[in-house]
This record gives C-alpha cells, sequence and structure tokens, in this order.
C-alpha cells in the first residue's frame, strides 16, 4: 500500500462523499516521484509541472501533437513476412506479434501520416515503442521506404519520430538488414531536394540509431532523451574506463556535437514548422516591413 492509496484516496473519498474515485485520477513522475493529476498531465503534453522529465508519449498522442489541430491522414503501410526464421524464445514470435497488435492496437512498430504543421505540409513517422520496444524488423523497415517515397510523391518534407530498442532479435540477419535499407531510403529523399529531420525520443538506440536516426539534416531531440549504439555498462566494459556524467543524454550529445538543437515537447510542433519554412525556402507569415531609406545624393 502506497501513501497515495492510504491517505490520498481516503481524503478525496471524504470530500465527494461516497462516490468512488476513479482509479486512473493520478498518476506518478518516474524522475521526481510527484503525483499528477492525469488531466494536468494532458494539458502539458506529458511533461512533468514539477521537475520538466519527458514521459513516453504514445503514437496517437504524438501525432496529436505534431500536426496542426491533430488533423492527418495515416498510410497503410507494406506488409512483410511475418516469422521468417519460424522463431520461438519463451514463446513464438507469431504469438508475441499477436499479444503487442491486441494490446496496441497497431499492426507495427511504425506509424507514418500525413498532413500540415504550421500551415506546411509533412510526411511523419512516429516509432511506437509500446510495440515490441519500438524494435526495428522487416515491417517497420517497409514502412521507412514508404515513407520516403510518400515524402517524394507530395515533394513534402521527412520527419521521423524515433523510439527503439534496437533491431529485433527474433528476425536475425533480416532485422540488420533494414539499416541499409532505411539509409536509401533517406537518400531518396536528398536526392529529390526535401528536408529530412529527426526527431530522437526516449530511448533511441541499437541499430536505428546507427541508420536512418542520425542521418537527418537536421538533428532533434526531447530534453533528457537516451540515445546511444550500445548501452553504457558494455562501453564501460569494453574501453575499460568510468563514464562521464549524463553520457548518452541528449544535452551531453548537444554539447558533443551530434545533436543541433533540445526542444521541450511544448515546443516541438512550432519549431518543426520554422524548420520546415527554412529549408524548403517557404514565405514566412506577412511582417510589415519599413519604408525604404531614400538614397542622399552627393551634391
Amino acid at each position: 500500500m502506497s501513501w497515495l492509496t492510504e491517505y490520498v484516496r481516503p481524503k478525496i473519498r471524504n470530500l465527494l462523499g461516497k462516490r468512488e474515485v476513479p482509479d486512473n485520477l493520478w498518476t506518478q513522475c518516474s524522475a521526481c516521484n510527484q503525483m499528477i493529476f492525469v488531466k494536468e498531465l494532458e494539458r502539458t503534453l506529458k511533461v512533468c509541472p514539477y521537475c520538466g522529465h519527458h514521459m513516453r508519449a504514445l503514437v496517437n498522442e504524438r501525432l496529436n501533437w505534431t500536426f496542426d489541430e491533430g488533423s492527418y491522414t495515416r498510410i497503410d503501410l507494406p506488409k512483410a513476412p511475418v516469422d521468417p526464421l519460424g522463431f520461438r524464445d519463451q514463446k513464438r514470435y507469431t504469438d508475441r506479434l499477436k499479444e503487442n497488435r491486441s494490446k496496441t492496437h497497431l499492426d507495427e512498430a511504425l506509424v507514418v501520416a500525413h498532413g500540415t504543421i504550421t500551415g506546411h505540409r509533412a510526411v511523419v513517422g512516429v516509432m511506437a515503442f509500446e510495440f515490441l520496444a519500438g524494435t526495428m524488423g522487416a515491417a517497420l523497415g517497409e514502412g521507412v521506404v514508404a515513407a520516403a517515397k510518400l515524402a517524394v510523391l507530395q515533394q513534402a518534407p521527412l520527419i521521423l519520430f524515433t523510439a527503439s530498442g534496437g533491431a529485433r532479435m527474433q528476425e536475425g540477419m533480416i532485422s540488420l538488414m533494414q539499416m541499409p535499407r532505411t539509409t536509401i531510403a533517406v537518400q531518396m529523399v536528398r536526392e529529390a531536394g526535401l528536408p529530412y529531420i529527426v526527431v530522437m525520443t526516449d530511448p533511441t538506440t541499437g541499430g536505428v540509431t546507427a541508420s536512418f536516426a542520425m542521418l537527418g539534416d537536421i538533428q532533434i531531440a526531447e530534453p533528457n532523451a537516451l540515445i546511444g549504439f550500445a548501452g553504457q555498462r558494455v562501453i564501460e566494459q569494453t574501453v575499460r574506463e568510468t563514464l562521464p556524467e549524463g553520457f548518452q543524454r541528449a544535452e551531453y550529445l548537444l554539447q558533443h556535437g551530434m545533436l543541433d538543437m533540445v526542444v521541450p515537447r511544448p515546443e516541438m510542433r512550432e519549431t518543426l514548422g520554422r524548420l520546415i519554412a527554412l529549408l524548403c525556402h517557404l514565405d514566412h507569415p506577412a511582417q510589415e516591413t519599413p519604408d525604404p531609406v531614400p538614397l542622399i545624393q552627393a551634391a
């Protein structure tokens, strides 16, 4: 029993009479352990109002926050072979996929949509960490290629939000082959003269970091996001040195030139809109300009 159930909930019940208090009225910040009203957390886009910790977001939440008025069109992604290796550990791979599809209502760990961001057209791909930890398999690789093709077709910038535990072990070498495939997809966008923007969220690791996540024309991260290829313990055992504090966090990578900016979540949409306008040479909203100063001719 926690102090929330022993003390806070009885107090609320006394104030409200005998009505039941919903169990999902509160949530706890994993960074500062403060209790937060769920409605307040929705208003702050899942950013703790006490310590600024950015909690993990679901795919639909990310899309609603990114597109204008939460309006967008999702596309159907190409189908990939299911369980090409007949893999089984404690469970069959096919059973894991069914469980995750039922739990998340997603087909795979990537959702692609198109719409407008501050009035500018954009194609956005969002990785779903809630689906098998956002791991990259053949289906995700197909999704990135489809997103790139859509961006080229619409002549719109491609924006990818990454959140991944790396390659999907259940697909073996096939999952590793998605690294060059997604790299080629990024090159398609570049050759079309279109911007490619990456927004790295917590966590972005493994083969995703080693491929399309680090190829953006602009590299953005959310505050304190974990970004890296191998885990800190593995690196320490390899180099036999103690790593500095904050290693593999967004702010550390920004200081060492791996990122272009760290942007708080409430400012992300406006920042993306400005970047699209700059990179696509689009007109900004009209502003009043001062009258030209007349030239004074020499006597």
